[in-house]
């Protein structure tokens, strides 16, 4: 196992614990994992084996089966494209392509200074106002291929006031 920190070990090990009383405490105790980390990384889920006596491999499938879980550290900003149905029809395809193309990343990648990941969502609930994008739980509203340049460079900024 790699090496984490102590302080990791120690939130992590008060996670297990919280959920040892669940009937089934592995999908909250990654949840957890999840939200405090943005990530469940290999070294993680051999600490959780080791907590609760679920094997490795039943943790790293429920990780690689369930989509809002991940391997690998997210951006700061996760910008996830709507490619359901409606968003489709409204152009969301020629959305996410010039994210990709202005970003130079694919969906499930992590820009390499760690602003951007870029995630294609299937429908989001935002069927009246597609194409949607959302990024970091804020819903932007029928977003125009030409509105995705401005979008980046807001973030951009923001990200360097921060």
């Amino acid at each position: 196992m790699a090496k984490l920190q102590e302080a990791a070990v120690a939130q992590i090990t008060e996670i297990c614990d919280r959920h040892k009383d669940d009937k089934t405490p592995l999908m909250m105790i990654l949840s957890d994992i999840q939200n405090e980390y943005g990530y469940i990384p290999l070294e993680v889920q051999e600490l959780v084996s080791q907590k609760t006596g679920i094997s490795v491999a039943e943790i790293y499938g429920v990780v690689t089966f369930y989509s809002f879980f991940s391997l690998t550290p997210k951006g700061k900003y996760v910008v996830g494209c709507c490619l359901g149905t409606a968003c489709y029809v409204k152009g969301a395809q020629n959305v996410i392509d010039k994210f990709q193309e202005l970003l130079g990343i694919k969906p499930g990648e992590t820009t390499e200074d760690g602003l951007f990941t870029l995630d294609a969502l299937r429908c989001i609930g935002a069927c009246g106002i597609a194409p949607a994008v959302s990024i970091n739980g804020h819903v932007y509203p029928k977003v125009k291929v030409d509105q995705v340049p401005e979008i980046i460079k807001e973030l951009k900024e923001e990200a360097a006031k921060a």
